[in-house]
């Protein structure tokens, strides 16, 4: 029986980690079809609106189904936070950053998703939403991070370097081969493509900083808030799509990849994804969900040179490198900045008190000086009635002075 005990313990605290990894190869899947769906010639416009309509077509149901009783109202200024983050999310940062894809590689791709726990803290303190105090190492901490990832992805933008032969793609695509990089595109193209990426993790930061406010409203309503979000922004990519393709045949979707790369997109890592990691932030913050995102990274490079036969440059290693040791000094500073206001929730208010008045022992002269006025009141029996004290006492200070009168 104890076996059976531990068995299901076991399991029981290994399912956040197993559902992060599980999640990490579903988003590293979305980035292998989509990038050969853009191949085939199929306009990300496109792929944004099937993304999110499918999105929507899957969340709403449930949304109605355990949400549907106490819906906020939708007020204007409401109605313009869900139309800005459907802006953010679903039509600047999905078209850029498919964009940047069809530019560029998905290993890449994922390496410069990377920057977003940086990005955010950035946009965070701009809009004082982030204490920052240099004085403390966890503050340094995530300066120095940013300041490493900013200098990886500008590594990566920058230089491509020799290609990176791994071991197990030797068979699969030799140095001689006389076809052209995974990309297809020139060095132009490849820039272009990094900035376009950075321009999507940028969005992304955003709308988690401006979703801050949204959940105060949609506190227990995150099904409702993400089918809002997903169908505002299906309608505004639908007007973008309209504006930027002008050829009636690139809506055409048929039982082929571009129809995978839009359903799987929309039901896999704009749903499932979406329940899997809130459950896991709930139960173990967010810091835990983030620490997983190199995983995808890593999936990507192996998938990517098995299905694309695609080429790895030093440049990206490197930046690879640089921006996932910045994207953990971000998170560990972040890390104990949760540690540090749950231990002062802990904190007893009469020690606050103190620790925000003055140090110990300034509060244990004051104890000894009333002491030796009790002293002298016992000895000339004139006992005062009251006894001031200037500074508030912990509790095992109070005992202390507490001396039987005469």
């Amino acid at each position: 029986m104890k076996q059976v005990g531990c068995c299901s313990k076991f399991l029981e605290s290994s399912k956040p980690y197993f559902a992060m990894i599980s999640l990490q190869f579903g988003y590293a899947g979305m980035n292998i079809i989509t990038k050969v769906s853009l191949n085939r010639g199929m306009s990300h416009y496109v792929l944004v609106v099937y993304r999110h309509a499918f999105a929507t077509a899957v969340i709403a149901p449930f949304a109605f189904i355990f949400e549907r009783k106490a819906q906020p109202k939708i007020t204007f200024s409401i109605f313009m936070q869900l139309f800005v983050l459907a802006l953010l999310g679903p039509v600047i940062d999905q078209n850029f950053y498919y964009a940047g894809l069809k530019y560029t590689s998905p290993t890449f791709s994922c390496a410069m998703s990377n920057m977003l726990p940086a990005m955010t803290f950035v946009m965070a303190a701009i809009f004082r939403m982030e204490k920052i105090d240099v004085k403390k190492v966890r503050c340094q901490a995530k300066i120095v991070g940013t300041l490493v990832t900013v200098a990886g992805a500008m590594l990566m933008t920058l230089y491509k370097g020799p290609i990176m032969e791994m071991f197990w793609s030797k068979n699969i695509h030799p140095h001689n081969s006389s076809t052209s990089d995974t990309t297809g595109s020139t060095d132009k193209d490849w820039f272009k493509g990094s900035i376009l990426l950075i321009f999507a993790t940028l969005a992304w930061a955003s709308l988690f900083v401006l979703q801050t406010n949204a959940l105060k409203t949609y506190k227990n309503h995150q099904l409702t808030l993400t089918s809002l979000v997903c169908f505002i922004g299906t309608l505004q990519a639908i007007a973008v799509t309209f504006v930027m393709e002008h050829k009636p045949s690139a809506w055409s979707i048929g039982w082929d990849m571009n129809l995978l790369a839009a359903a799987y997109a929309g039901i896999v890592t704009s749903s499932i994804s979406y329940y899997v990691q809130g459950m896991v932030i709930k139960k173990k913050g967010p810091v835990f969900a983030t620490a997983f995102s190199p995983l995808m990274m890593i999936i990507v490079a192996i998938m990517g040179s098995f299905i694309l036969a695609e080429k790895i440059f030093l440049g990206g290693v490197v930046g690879s490198i640089l921006i996932v040791i910045g994207l953990y000094s971000v998170l560990w500073g972040k890390h104990k900045e949760k540690m540090e206001l749950e231990f002062d929730d802990e904190i007893p208010e009469p020690v606050k008190n103190v620790q925000g008045n003055g140090n110990s022992m300034a509060v244990m002269d004051d104890i000894e000086a009333n002491e030796v006025e009790l002293e002298k009141a016992a000895a000339n029996k004139q006992l005062p009635t009251t006894v001031a004290i200037s500074i508030p006492m912990p509790e095992f200070a109070t005992k202390a002075s507490q001396e039987p009168k005469a």
